[in-house]
């Protein structure tokens, strides 16, 4: 502006001018707050969807898990439960912080008659006023004197933090998880690596107005729960990475106790229920073939035999597990009499169990005689003869099935045994996705691929037809989609980020080889984007 003698005029402009500019100045800086106080809303927003996914989805599933498998997911379902008390203490301590300096502010969210929220441009001076924070924060107002209640916000992040390292830290699986923590649930600086030379607590409160410090808060509290969640998914991924479905390990030798001299014979030796993954080796055996060790034996040298070896399982923490076992029999001269609980051979050919509704190869057999002539009975089961010794039953009531081999032994004596099975239900399908049921992969990805159901590790023929399912991405409602193809899904994935979880749940389907059976329920598919 011109300097010098002013004529009235020229001063009246002038000060125009500077309201002018004085106005300017302060819609910049409201419109600022608004910004600020619009994120701190989607904070608030991306921390509730957070919390329901863990709830809804990846809680159940694990502690589902627990209950099924104890063996396998009781110890980690415990460990996700303390973290997730520690971490409702922390949200819930941030949350209180944030009210208090609400309330010493005088910022008003809703007008108490209406209920209708207040415009950020009627709270502006609370949004702006950075007194409350200071007070709360600071000790007397210096800036290097934290107060109390800041040091007991420090230490609830610090015991989440700490409680994370010491229960995970010894799990190469989880090394992300601890990583992860360790560089965001702080509030103090690794030494040296302060941005500006100052305390976490200078940086994010000293000075800071309240809607600063109100989206600090939020920024821990979602820390915090996006933590729980990778740890909650992270605890899944790790037992399903095994690639290994067993809760109980116990040897299985199946073979003859007595054969005839110059005749051949096998043994088969397999860990119940039995895998054909890389992390099981078997020792004593000729070969090893879809998870079972054979290896033949003759009827050279009459008298008593014995096989042993080990059967070594490499778990999901990498630490091998061994099961020693032995089989003994014995070879003899020829036909001869033996004791009617010794002499009468019935094995199920798919494992020590019969499954309801499906029909169970069974082969029987009398040491030394005809068997030709054996029957097979079994009240409350339909049962159907293959042959010299084979039949197939199929149970189909009660949890265990009787059945009575019968026939003529070598010295033309009538004899029978009973013998009980324990009658299962057919295990439920898993929902797959190229063979997994927790998998990575980008969003672009995710509309060519398709849904499918099968029973792991099953050896009956049994297949699944996919004709619809449901879709969650956070922060959508669900879809539901018919078929087995995710296409229709393309615009609901259009816009995911990495990080993101896609959940593939309810899903149906058609089943061939179940004889009338009802399906259960199809366990959901989770995919983390890439």
């Amino acid at each position: 502006m011109a300097t010098g003698k002013q004529t009235p005029r020229q001063k009246m402009i002038n000060l125009m001018y500077l309201v002018f500019i004085a106005m300017m100045a302060l819609n910049i800086d409201a419109e600022i707050i608004r910004s600020f106080y619009d994120s701190t809303k989607a904070l608030n927003e991306t921390r509730t969807l957070t919390e329901r996914k863990n709830e809804k989805i990846f809680e159940r599933t694990l502690e589902a898990k627990a209950q099924q498998v104890p063996d396998t997911y009781a110890t980690p379902w415990e460990e996700y439960k303390k973290l997730k008390s520690k971490v409702d203490v922390l949200v819930k301590s941030a949350e209180d912080i944030k009210d208090i300096l609400k309330k010493q502010s005088e910022f008003h969210e809703k007008d108490p008659v209406t209920g209708k929220e207040i415009d950020v441009s009627e709270n502006f001076a609370a949004l702006n006023n950075n007194e409350a924070t200071m007070s709360y924060f600071f000790k007397d107002g210096d800036e290097n004197s934290p107060s109390k209640a800041a040091l007991e916000l420090k230490s609830k992040m610090d015991d989440v933090r700490n409680y994370i390292s010491a229960t995970f830290g010894k799990n190469p699986q989880l090394k992300d998880l601890v990583d992860r923590a360790n560089a965001s649930i702080i509030a103090e600086y690794p030494q040296g690596k302060s941005p500006n030379g100052k305390t976490w607590f200078q940086n994010k409160f000293f000075h800071q107005s309240l809607i600063a410090a109100i989206s600090n808060l939020g920024i821990i509290q979602n820390d915090a729960r996006n933590v729980q969640s990778d740890a909650l998914a992270l605890l899944l991924q790790e037992k399903v990475d095994a690639s290994i479905k067993f809760s109980n390990y116990e040897p299985i030798v199946s073979g003859p106790i007595d054969i005839q001299a110059g005749k051949q014979a096998e043994v088969k030796v397999m860990l119940g229920t039995y895998s054909n993954s890389n992390k099981i080796a078997i020792t004593g055996v000729s070969k090893v073939e879809n998870g079972k060790g054979s290896i033949s034996i003759s009827g050279n040298g009459v008298g008593e035999h014995k096989l042993n070896g080990t059967i070594t399982l490499t778990d999901a923490s990498g630490k091998p597990q061994s099961f020693p076992w032995t089989h003994t029999y014995n070879v003899i001269a020829g036909p001869r009499e033996v004791k009617m609980e010794k002499g009468l051979l019935l094995s199920a050919d798919k494992m020590n169990v019969m499954y309801r509704g499906l029909e169970n190869p069974v082969s029987g057999s009398i040491l030394g005689a005809d068997n030709s002539k054996l029957s097979l009975s079994a009240p409350g089961a339909t049962v159907k003869s293959l042959g010299a010794g084979k039949w197939i039953v199929k149970p189909s009531t009660g949890t265990t099935v009787k059945l009575t081999l019968s026939g003529i032994d070598p010295y033309g004596k009538s004899v029978s045994q009973v013998f009980e099975y324990r009658i299962k239900n057919v295990p439920p399908p898993q929902g797959q996705m190229r063979g997994q049921n927790v998998l990575s992969m980008p969003a672009t990805s995710i509309p060519n691929q398709s849904v499918q159901a099968a029973i792991p590790d099953f050896d009956f023929p049994v297949s699944f037809t996919v004709t619809q399912f449901m879709v969650r991405v956070p922060g959508k409602a669900a879809l539901l989609i018919h078929g087995s193809s995710l296409d229709d899904a393309a615009g609901l994935v259009r816009n995911l980020r990495t990080g993101d979880v896609v959940s593939i749940f309810d899903i149906k389907a058609t089943a061939q080889g179940l004889d009338g059976q009802v399906i259960k329920n199809i366990t959901p598919i989770l995919i983390n984007v890439q």
